[in-house]
């Protein structure tokens, strides 16, 4: 066997290795931005969720403001409409909505001293306070795997050829106003 026939099934055997590689390594990291956008969304379903009942809870206080409780209630609507939930921008920005509106639910809810002592007002603020520090966790979760995917399609020599692959960029999940979501929506008593 001829020397340089080695050399180019070698060369061959390498290019074939490394393109296997990063390929397997792009897919493994796509199923786990995939997979932490899928936490993201079971955790905004869940606060979701636990809005209905706590609006009734205030409702039973303070049934006058209705306007504050339509405005949660879009605003909870707008967090898991199918359109948001597919887009981390999208739901960014409903994100951001929504701690607004229930911003304005506590203030409502801090006039009531008979309310902040109520039991299920107080366990439905601790399961939302739970909730709401998951949401955070699966964020930083998915903008990590979604950065370690961007960097990896971005790297040379992959940047030549996985967009051909299928493979493309995603989108952090990053909220306009971080003061506005630094820290769970809490009632001061």
């Amino acid at each position: 066997m001829d020397i340089s026939l080695i050399v180019i099934i070698a060369i061959i055997a390498i290019i074939g290795i490394f393109l296997w590689s990063t390929y397997n390594g792009l897919v493994t990291l796509k199923v786990r931005v995939d997979e932490a956008w899928s936490d993201i969304t079971v955790q905004l379903k869940r606060r979701a969720d636990l809005i209905p009942n706590l609006i009734e809870t205030v409702k039973g206080y303070a049934s006058h403001e209705s306007s504050v409780f339509e405005n949660v209630t879009k605003a909870r609507a707008a967090t898991i409409s199918p359109d948001v939930m597919n887009h981390p921008g999208k739901a960014a920005a409903a994100e951001g909505e929504f701690h607004s509106a229930m911003k304005s639910l506590f203030a409502v809810a801090e006039a009531y001293p008979q309310l902040q002592a109520n039991q299920n007002f107080l366990s439905l603020q601790a399961e939302l306070t739970d909730t709401e520090d998951k949401i955070m966790a699966a964020r930083r979760f998915y903008n990590g795997g979604v950065r370690e995917l961007n960097t990896k399609i971005k790297q040379f020599p992959q940047v030549l050829f996985v967009r051909s692959l299928g493979f493309k960029e995603r989108e952090f999940f990053e909220v306009a106003d971080v003061a506005a979501i630094s820290e769970p929506p809490q009632v001061k008593f």
